[in-house]
């Protein structure tokens, strides 16, 4: 299946009349209804742990064995876990994510990490079964095909087994990250997922520092990866958690850093806004370094374009496009794909903007 030609970007035609005060924007019924539903998860405050530094394949740019943190000693000490826990609950953190290298591979830990604070994500390989009993979304990452799949990840029949373990799971979502090489496979990869009624979202590969594979973008591709997310998110609306705009501020030439400003303690190491004031990013021996302290540590900046990055960056502007219906929409169905995406039990809404608009300026 090639790609359908999406159209331009079009600037919203209500920006051009006025200037719209919040309460017209969201006077429409639906809207605020969108928006009351979205504003009750402006709680979530999220760290992100490196679980493990083993992991049971190894794949070409890989975020992981990059940088320092793939030295740091495990600690697998399920008490000196559960206190980290309960000390991140105190401080205000109500969102985990558990990451790097391969959590699977570590299932108490995950489990007492659950036990103490409910809301979060795994990312994961999906090769191996994480224990029900540990109720956060689970993020089962896709590189392509498995022809691809053999090549970049060393991994035989690999989507195969991911779904093998994971269909019918409330939990699982597959995560399908666009590369150079595997726009056109996503069709493919999309279809067999979606006959086995396994939800789906949309990555976009961010090389990490230093790398100089053959997977990272340029514009082209990046134009053909969100003409491909577009058909794919009209072809299969039951199955693909995605939007128009995530299309847009994911595959826009600019990073997210370019276009929004990221607010990760990396590149905002000011002590007294949002995530610069409380994120942090644990090693596997428990200790962090706020100068690295970022979602996808070691990823290039000027490059990012990763979903776990926008799920913060993106949502952080929500006054930057509450400028007119249609970009507040754009937002509105932003936040709800990432919610979806990322919260255990919250159910994806129909899109409310389905066109491609322009990323409202600072």
């Amino acid at each position: 299946m090639r790609a359908a030609i999406i159209e331009p970007i079009q600037t919203s035609p209500e920006a051009c009349k006025k200037e719209w005060k919040f309460s017209e924007i969201i006077s429409d019924p639906i809207v605020r209804e969108r928006w009351e539903k979205v504003r009750k998860y402006f709680f979530l405050r999220e760290s992100t742990y490196d679980m493990t530094n083993r992991c049971n394949i190894r794949c070409d740019g890989c975020y992981y064995y990059e940088g320092e943190k793939q030295f740091a000693e495990e600690n697998r000490d399920v008490e000196a876990w559960r206190a980290l826990m309960a000390a991140e609950k105190k401080r205000g953190i109500t969102f985990v994510v558990l990451a790097g290298a391969e959590p699977s591979l570590v299932p108490e830990l995950c489990e007492v990490c659950y036990e103490e604070i409910p809301l979060g994500a795994i990312a994961t390989n999906g090769l191996k079964l994480i224990p029900r009993t540990v109720n956060y979304k689970i993020h089962i990452s896709v590189w392509g095909n498995d022809e691809t799949s053999l090549k970049t990840r060393k991994a035989k029949d690999m989507l195969l087994r991911q779904i093998e373990n994971y269909r019918r799971d409330e939990r699982a979502v597959f995560v399908y990250t666009f590369t150079r090489d595997n726009i056109q496979q996503a069709a493919e990869v999309v279809q067999t997922l979606a006959a086995h009624d396994c939800k789906v979202t949309f990555n976009v590969f961010s090389a990490p520092v230093g790398y100089t594979g053959g997977l990272r973008h340029n514009r082209l591709s990046l134009e053909s990866t969100r003409n491909m997310m577009i058909t794919l998110l009209n072809r299969f609306p039951q199955q693909v958690l995605f939007s128009y705009y995530n299309a847009v501020a994911h595959t826009h030439p600019l990073s997210l850093h370019g276009l929004y400003g990221c607010l990760y303690p990396r590149m905002n190491p000011a002590a007294d806004l949002g995530l610069g004031r409380s994120f942090r990013q644990y090693r596997t021996d428990l200790t962090w370094d706020k100068n690295a302290a970022c979602c996808v540590p070691d990823t290039d900046c000027a490059d990012c374009r990763h979903y776990a990055s926008g799920s913060a960056v993106v949502t952080a502007k929500l006054y930057r496009h509450a400028v007119d219906p249609t970009t507040f929409k754009a937002w509105l169905d932003y936040a709800d794909t990432y919610l979806s995406v990322w919260v255990t039990g919250y159910a994806k809404e129909p899109n409310l903007c389905n066109q491609l608009i322009v990323v409202p300026e600072k």
